[in-house]
Formats: structure tokens, C-alpha cells, sequence
């Protein structure tokens, strides 16, 4: 796999992670591009690290990820290691999503990249909980990335579902802080 700069990531065989495919991954950078430079990001689900190492790339202060493999996580700190220049930090944290989070209360992003298998049933608890330990920035945007056939982006107290964009079998919904936008 490669991202942004013609750098080359490692994945993991088989399909114990799901990377983001390159259209999805572009698609995303070109929407957020002005405002990646600097900026705080979490990639929740990490997978192989993909978002995450494009951030880097593209010139985030720092990076969380957290995976709840084992062997994904080590791949992630591999990957990131690769695109981290000084002055850049990252962390990967293993764990399950839900439990995480907590520990990352008082913590603020600019940008939060939520990714987790389809079939999962994680999408509103982990979205509700961003909220309840205010992970993001009043001015950030979460992007989630699903099968729209498998899981239909509702809104969120406190969320407001800013837009949304389909590319073949994927979709990402943007969410912003309904009473920033004052929507």
C-alpha cells in the first residue's frame, strides 16, 4: 500500500484489518487538507495505520491510534515510525475503543477518524462517548467511514452530521459539534 508521498505502508495478511481504500483515503485528505498541518488526530480502529500515517505525511502534530489487535498495533508503530519526522508525535494504543476513550478524557482533536469493521455495532456508542469525554474540538470534525447498507449515520446528541459522501460500497459521514455550528 502507499500513501501520500509515494511511501510504502506494511498491512497485515488475510482480513483481520480492513484498510481504507485509496479513492476513500484521498477523497478524505483533499476535504480536510487545510486543515491537517498541525493538527491533533485520532484514529480510532486503526487497522494497519493508513489514516493515520497519511497524517503524519501530511503534516499532524500528533497521532492516537488505538487497535484492539495486538499484531496491528505493532504494524501501526512500524508504519507511523516510517512517516514521523521530528517535531511529530505518535501513539498506538491497544485496547478496546469504548474502554480507551476514557483514558483519553481532557484530551482535544482537531480531526477524529472512526473506522470500525462494518458489522460492528460500535458506530453510536463510540460516537457518544467522543462526546461524553470531549475528545473534540469545538471547531474538529469526526469522519466515519461505514457500509452504508450495513449502518445508516444518525445523528448524535451534541452532533450534528455536517455532510455525507459515497464512493461505491463506502461512505463517510462528516460530524461537527451541533452548538459550534449552531445548526
Amino acid at each position: 500500500m502507499r500513501i501520500y508521498g509515494n511511501r510504502s505502508l506494511t498491512t497485515l495478511p488475510g482480513k483481520l484489518t480492513r484498510p481504507t481504500s485509496s479513492k476513500v483515503r484521498e477523497a478524505l485528505f483533499n476535504i480536510w487538507q487545510d486543515s491537517i498541518i498541525e493538527c491533533h488526530w485520532l484514529d480510532l480502529c486503526a487497522g494497519n495505520g493508513s489514516m493515520g500515517a497519511e497524517a503524519l505525511c501530511r503534516g499532524a502534530k500528533e497521532v492516537i491510534g488505538i487497535e484492539i489487535y495486538g499484531k496491528a498495533c505493532s504494524l501501526i508503530r512500524q508504519n507511523w515510525q516510517k512517516c514521523a519526522v521530528k517535531n511529530q508525535e505518535f501513539k498506538v494504543i491497544k485496547g478496546d475503543v469504548l474502554k480507551v476513550l476514557k483514558t483519553l478524557e481532557g484530551r482535544q482533536f482537531n480531526h477524529i477518524y472512526f473506522d470500525p469493521p462494518y458489522a460492528s455495532k460500535l458506530y453510536q456508542p463510540v460516537l457518544e462517548k467522543i462526546v461524553t469525554y470531549k475528545l473534540l474540538r469545538k471547531d474538529g470534525e469526526i469522519a466515519v467511514e461505514h457500509n452504508p447498507k450495513l449502518w445508516q449515520a444518525i445523528e448524535i446528541n451534541g452532533l450534528k452530521i455536517r455532510q455525507k459522501k459515497i464512493y461505491g460500497n463506502n461512505a463517510i459521514t462528516f460530524y461537527v459539534f451541533k452548538l459550534f455550528y449552531n445548526i
